[in-house]
């Protein structure tokens, strides 16, 4: 009797592990169990998007308010279009807000930061953000820099 309770209690203690661990690895990959209904989809096109991924964070003043959805071509203005969603508790984005994008740190990831305008209307589901500022490209300013010196 003892030794099936010794059984049945390292085998609860491996369950609460194995959960832990898949709920760890869907933290760390941005991935989460809920569905966006809660939110409502923006988008916005860039020159250049650098490393940005889908599943990327959106700030406002480096709080999370939403995610990338994903990400494709325009193939009549030759543009990246980014598809966010972002939370429907952040209704206050007026329709002249501006969008660019952000790395965490030196070699970080990519993220979208939101800087508010002041217009009076709101964005809605569907509306596009037509003010954004592409990556900076670390390869590019390097290269810049480099060329740059050469040349004098």
């Amino acid at each position: 009797m003892r030794t099936k309770v010794m059984e049945i209690s390292v085998g609860g203690f491996m369950l609460a592990g194995i959960l832990a661990l898949i709920l760890l690895a869907l933290n760390v990959s941005g991935l989460t169990v809920s569905d966006s209904a809660g939110s409502y989809r923006v988008t916005a096109r860039f020159e250049n998007i650098g490393g940005l991924a889908p599943r990327a964070k959106v700030t406002l003043s480096g709080v999370q308010i939403g995610q990338v959805r994903s990400i494709h071509i325009d193939e009549r203005m030759l543009m990246a279009v980014v598809e966010m969603d972002i939370n429907a508790s952040a209704d206050y984005l007026s329709r002249d807000s501006s969008a660019q994008i952000l790395t965490a740190g030196l070699l970080g990831e990519q993220y979208i930061g939101i800087i508010p305008g002041a217009d009076d209307e709101m964005l809605k589901d569907g509306d596009m953000i037509e003010n954004t500022q592409s990556a900076l490209v670390l390869e590019n300013l390097v290269s810049k820099f480099l060329f740059n010196k050469v040349s004098e």
